[in-house]
């Protein structure tokens, strides 16, 4: 029996720090394309108590998607001192490829994971490339694959990037454009045999991926500025907040528990639950109604902080790479009061444009 095991782990995050304070000579408008006469400190304040948002990274303007994803890349194979030309398969999850600096169309042709893939200088005609276009849950679905491809025996390595400059793609008079933000994580997955761990199950142990694709499909979107007189890019992310905040208390929790149900696992097995960010009001209410359907309560702060490690208040909205990048901080210690020790079973989950959500369980293993 083979088990899909995480042999090493990467991210990257832009040096460049935008806080709060930056939006507040913004000039931002409604949905109608009028100019919003509230004052920006107001906006703000209430954009912080909804979010927690402070402060979130955007890339400099001579780094490109492929380039940060290469960086996270390098770190991951690294890390797992796997030698580079053994990688089978890239799986690459983005949304907007490389953004140009000048037109500001997005571009993937060629594949985002070919050009990594280039960048990483590796010459094995047998390692093919593979681009995840699933919204901000891209990088577990890219997991996904990976793990069905080393269980059919079509690979013994993957490298899985996720990267997104999502700052090239906002529109600057949209307020929830302080939602978003650059980064970059990467996660190599190996297939080792199970015998190794004692045939005790370790690595990826169940999954599963849930695509509403129909009244859900344009909550999240791209389209004109607010502002009638913008004219630098039609390529502009749109959010229903409203109506994702709907979507996902109604279908991620029960999605979770079923995960959990068909592992024959208990949330108290769950150590840290790693939760795609993009607003903390909505992350705390997944888990709350979470709580609820195994009967716990939820009026435990500490609870929340300890199985739900966040990073959304410094790193914003990150979108597909917002997990990884959680991931290798913690597995790194960068992550204060947060660690995951060898043996311990965490639960990942996202959600993204689509809508498309999806849930993993995974174990590490214990020292041979």
């Amino acid at each position: 029996m083979i088990r899909s095991i995480i042999t090493g782990t990467g991210h990257y995050l832009p040096r460049k720090i935008i806080k709060n304070s930056d939006f507040l000579n913004h000039i931002f408008y409604d949905n109608q394309g009028v100019k919003i006469n509230k004052s920006n400190i107001d906006i703000i304040k209430k954009f912080e108590n909804i979010t927690e948002i402070l402060e979130r990274r955007y890339l400099d303007k001579n780094l490109l998607n492929s380039d940060i994803a290469t960086i996270a890349a390098e770190k991951a194979l690294i890390d797992s001192n796997i030698y580079k030309e053994k990688i089978d398969y890239i799986i690459s999850a983005h949304n907007y490829g490389d953004i140009n600096p000048i037109t500001f169309q997005s571009d993937f042709m060629p594949s985002i994971s070919a050009r990594i893939k280039n960048k990483l200088h590796i010459k094995n005609k047998k390692c093919r490339p593979y681009d995840m276009i699933f919204g901000c849950s891209g990088w577990i679905e890219g997991m996904i694959l990976a793990n069905q491809l080393l269980q059919s025996k079509y690979a013994k390595n993957i490298l899985i990037t996720s990267s997104e400059t999502l700052s090239k793609v906002v529109d600057p008079y949209d307020k929830n454009s302080m939602i978003f933000s650059d980064g970059a994580g990467a996660v190599v997955l190996s297939a080792i045999e199970e015998k190794y761990f004692k045939n005790e199950k370790y690595g990826i142990i169940h999954y599963d991926s849930q695509c509403h694709n129909n009244d859900e499909l344009y909550y999240l979107n791209n389209g004109p500025s607010l502002n009638p007189n913008y004219r630098k890019s039609l390529i502009n992310i749109k959010m229903n907040g409203r109506r994702i905040y709907e979507y996902a208390l109604t279908e991620v929790p029960n999605m979770l528990k079923n995960i959990l149900d068909n592992t024959n696992l208990h949330l108290k097995d769950v150590k840290k639950i790693l939760i795609h960010q993009a607003n903390a009001k909505m992350d705390y209410a997944i888990l709350k109604r979470l709580l609820k359907l195994y009967n716990y309560s939820s009026k435990n702060k500490f609870i929340y902080k300890n199985i739900m490690p966040m990073t959304i208040q410094k790193f914003g909205n990150s979108s597909v790479a917002t997990i990884p990048t959680l991931l290798d901080l913690i597995l790194h210690e960068k992550m204060p009061y947060h660690k995951i020790n060898p043996g311990d079973v965490i639960l990942m989950v996202s959600l993204g444009a689509g809508m498309n959500i999806n849930g993993m369980v995974y174990r590490f293993p214990k020292k041979k």
